[in-house]
């Protein structure tokens, strides 16, 4: 029987906890039986995004042009 497949959220969060680094053994563990390759890539691919998006708007704001 196969497991159940997470959400987008529960991808995002996995993906999230990834840039950060931290993720407790039977997370990692619950997230590989659960979490769709191709979400993952996507959610990755969107954090990302949203990253560069929030560090450009930061430099913007601090350094005056």
């Amino acid at each position: 029987m196969a497991a159940p497949r997470a959400g987008f959220l529960a991808t995002m969060r996995a993906v999230l906890w990834s840039f950060i680094g931290v993720r407790r053994r039977k997370d990692y563990h619950d997230d590989a039986r659960s979490l769709d390759p191709r979400a993952v890539v996507v959610a990755g691919l969107l954090g990302g995004l949203i990253f560069v998006l929030v560090l450009v708007a930061v430099v913007k704001w601090v350094v005056p042009a």
